[in-house]
């Protein structure tokens, strides 16, 4: 009877276990959402120069996206979030952001990366520090991780 209760407790140890492990992230997913996120702000720190087109590639072109930026802003469909980088990409502000302490949570065809933005923009020549709390959605769209919604606090400079 001890061998039966003691197997018995480890087989289910080991199967609660695998599906823990499986809730919390895909195989795999979570290097390639950070390696997304990373994309963002190369594409983000492009934008800064004064192109949108790399930010655009990124993002999923549905009509459910949602973008909450720095300038307060609450923008939803891919036509109005397309627009926005376009708009933002006039602003040539320069600088550079990176995203750290990225925490991802990921199931096969939704993640959500929790970061920190930081870096400096330049508002007419003068710099201006950019320390922000961030969270990017993304899906699963044909084998590449698209962006679906951003959302950040936002920077009193560009209100």
């Amino acid at each position: 009877m001890r061998f039966n209760v003691f197997h018995t407790t480890i087989l289910c140890i080991t199967i609660l276990g695998s599906f823990l492990d499986t809730t919390h992230a895909a195989t795999g997913d979570t290097a390639a959402i950070e390696t997304a996120v990373v994309k963002f702000h190369d594409a983000l720190n492009v934008l800064f120069k004064g192109d949108s087109d790399p930010m655009k590639t990124l993002w999923s072109h549905a009509n459910d996206t949602t973008y909450m930026g720095p300038m307060g802003d609450f923008d939803t469909g891919w036509s109005a979030i397309s627009s926005l980088w376009d708009e933002q990409a006039t602003l040539k502000l320069g600088g550079k952001v990176i995203a750290e302490n990225i925490h991802v949570a990921a199931s096969p065809s939704l993640a959500v990366a929790h970061y920190m933005e930081r870096g400096s923009n330049f508002v007419d020549g003068k710099e201006q520090k950019v320390s922000l709390r961030t969270t990017t959605t993304f899906r699963k769209e044909n084998g590449l991780w698209k962006v679906i919604g951003h959302h950040t606090d936002t920077l009193p400079y560009l209100k």
